[in-house]
């Protein structure tokens, strides 16, 4: 079986960098801590942002962290067409370093939310989503007090159309309701890639839903994605 190397970025107040990689080691593949102020990942081949308070949230979230040398790198890997998953702070993170289209804002409750909600797959037709099974649900948590999606119209048009809408907030029965969204998100949106499919944010937590005792595993089917788009590039690159 081919093993994979994840990149898992640490900055100032990151707290769920030893989360994200014990989830990939879970899964039998490698995980490294990278230090925000490294200029160079590494040989490896997916990056993870991982969720936290990055240099305090200080000005706004993720807006210290974009300055950060290890972004610049992150960048680069991006471009060369690698994956990047930003998770909770993460996805902020690439919101503000202009990765991702839009922003995350303050909770429309004005509180900090912590608890497991339901995600609807909005489409499979992605790095992150492709093992996720057709109508299958995930039950992972959330845990943060600016995770409001936020984006103009046009944007949020673009983002549809595109098909970079990766899931929206829903009931256990899998309706996209206000009452299932958490933060007040537009379009209930939880996660978004961009154009070219191999960045993408979302503010629920996978690493927290990788082993039954958490509650869920639901979590798993997100990196197992990663995962599977890894191996049929290395597959196709062999052949």
């Amino acid at each position: 079986m081919s093993i994979f190397r994840f990149a898992v970025i640490q900055f100032p107040a990151s707290n769920c960098d030893q989360d994200a990689v014990h989830a990939i080691r879970v899964l039998g593949h490698s995980a490294d801590y990278v230090w925000h102020k490294e200029a160079s990942l590494g040989n490896v081949d997916a990056v993870i942002i991982p969720g936290g308070f990055s240099y305090g949230d200080y000005l706004r979230t993720g807006a210290i962290a974009r300055f950060s040398p290890v972004m610049q790198a992150v960048r680069r890997f991006a471009e060369d067409g690698g994956l990047v998953l930003g998770i909770c702070n993460g996805f902020q993170i690439l919101c503000e370093a202009g990765m991702l289209p839009g922003a995350l804002i303050r909770n429309r409750s004005l509180q900090f939310r912590c608890e497991h909600v339901f995600l609807k797959t909005v489409t499979r037709d992605s790095p992150f989503t492709r093992s996720i099974p057709e109508g299958r649900l995930l039950k992972i948590p959330v845990a943060h007090g600016e995770g409001c999606y936020y984006a103009d119209e046009p944007t949020l048009k673009r983002l549809a159309s595109n098909g970079q809408i990766l899931w929206k907030y829903c009931d256990a029965s899998g309706q996209i309701t206000d009452s299932a969204n958490p933060n007040g998100s537009l379009l209930n949106i939880a996660g978004i890639c961009s154009e070219a499919r191999n960045v993408a944010g979302m503010m629920p937590h996978p690493e927290r839903a990788c082993e039954s005792i958490l509650g869920s595993e639901d979590g798993r089917m997100v990196f197992e994605s990663m995962i599977d788009t890894l191996r049929l590039a290395r597959t196709g690159a062999a052949a």
